[in-house]
């Protein structure tokens, strides 16, 4: 359930999430796990000769330049949470003083151990910015 509360929390307002017994919901579950047939009839319909298996004969692996990484790595130091955050991570500590330094919003994130909300707000800021 706190999947899909992650998944669905950019909806906060517009709905109300409330546990149904599986007991209840059977033949819907199990009309999901069916599979049709593979006849015309069938949306997803595949010939003989499409649904043959094709094997991967090439891979690209394509780096990433280094400099990208120096300056994720120099913003993260830059930003005065983000670099809290991350010496209260590498502590691996309970350090009041560097918790009590954050603003408002990172310390109630980092308290509850909300931190995909941290990448989130972190993001919105860095898109503000390019664009």
């Amino acid at each position: 359930m706190r999947r899909w509360q992650i998944a669905i929390q950019g909806y906060r307002g517009n709905m109300t999430i409330v546990h149904k017994d599986g007991n209840i919901h059977k033949n819907a579950d199990v009309l999901s796990r069916w599979p049709l047939p593979n006849t015309i009839h069938n949306p997803a319909y595949m010939t003989e000769e499409a649904s043959q298996q094709i094997p991967i004969e090439v891979i690209s692996v394509t780096d990433l330049n280094t400099t990208l990484f120096e300056e994720v790595r120099n913003s993260y130091t830059q930003d005065k949470n983000c670099s809290i955050l991350c010496q209260l991570l590498n502590k691996d500590s309970k350090d009041k003083s560097l918790i009590h330094a954050l603003d408002e919003v990172w310390k109630e994130s980092y308290d509850e151990g909300r931190f995909h909300l941290l990448v989130v707000k972190f993001t919105t800021e860095l898109s503000t910015h390019v664009s």
